[in-house]
């Protein structure tokens, strides 16, 4: 499942400020924002995201892709 979450650009590479479960190799979308802008985009589009991506309508997707 989608998950927001902060992280700092260190000596090149991007690190969560958080700790991460995900695979060596996984894929991530990543959106730049300047420093002044982040809390307010991050709380402003969060209510968005997780009425979107909590939607128990879209399980049936998920079984459609199992098969």
């Amino acid at each position: 499942m989608p998950k927001a979450l902060k992280a700092i650009i260190h000596e090149g590479k991007i690190e969560p400020l958080e700790q991460v479960d995900l695979p060596e190799g996984s894929k991530v979308l990543v959106t730049l924002l300047a420093d002044d802008e982040a809390d307010f985009w991050l709380q402003a589009g969060q209510p968005s995201l997780d009425t979107i991506w909590d939607n128990p309508e879209d399980d049936v997707y998920a079984e459609l892709l199992k098969e």
